[in-house]
């Protein structure tokens, strides 16, 4: 689904300007440690399953959700990898609307299904190495993310804060 009924009554009242949206994006793993990722129909980018998290939706649904739709798997998130955004999550759409992803990372293991990429969202999935990567055309944010998932998943990523109160 390119985009969800409540987004588009949001898009509405806002038009394009930009928006803070939470949002989930999973990491799934095969047995050769290679990660899927999907060629994003709008932006004809490589990046990871994932995408907003709806309204009084539990992100972890959220990321079995997306996942599934874009494509056809069942994965189980197992943990999570970290949280992330910034500028570097800010993403224009073709038509216009920019948004800022605050994104839940989640590591999930396959259960089921048959991959397919959903044709509308989605164009092409496959599975990578962490030495396929250079050479594709990733998302800017997607790239960061697959280099804390390369390195060491025992434990959770986040940016440093860097804000301070004033006279601290």
């Amino acid at each position: 689904m390119p985009m969800s009924e409540y987004m588009r009554s949001v898009r509405e009242r806002v038009g394009q300007m930009l928006l803070e949206v939470p949002s989930v994006a999973v990491l799934t793993f095969d047995s050769r440690d290679r990660v899927l990722l999907v060629r994003h129909a709008d932006l004809d980018v490589w990046t990871t399953p994932g995408g907003a998290v709806e309204p009084e939706e539990v992100p972890a649904d959220a990321a079995v959700r997306e996942t599934w739709e874009e494509t056809g798997l069942h994965v189980e998130p197992t943990r999570v990898l970290g949280v992330y955004g910034g500028p570097e999550f800010v993403v224009t759409y073709s038509n216009g609307d920019a948004v800022s992803f605050l994104t839940t990372v989640f590591e999930g293991r396959r259960l089921a299904g048959e991959l397919r990429p959903d044709g509308v969202e989605t164009l092409d999935l496959a599975y990578f190495a962490q030495a396929d990567l250079a050479g594709l055309e990733l998302q800017r944010w997607t790239r960061m993310v697959l280099a804390d998932a390369f390195g060491d998943r025992s434990r959770t990523r986040f940016a440093a804060p860097t804000w301070r109160p004033s006279g601290a």
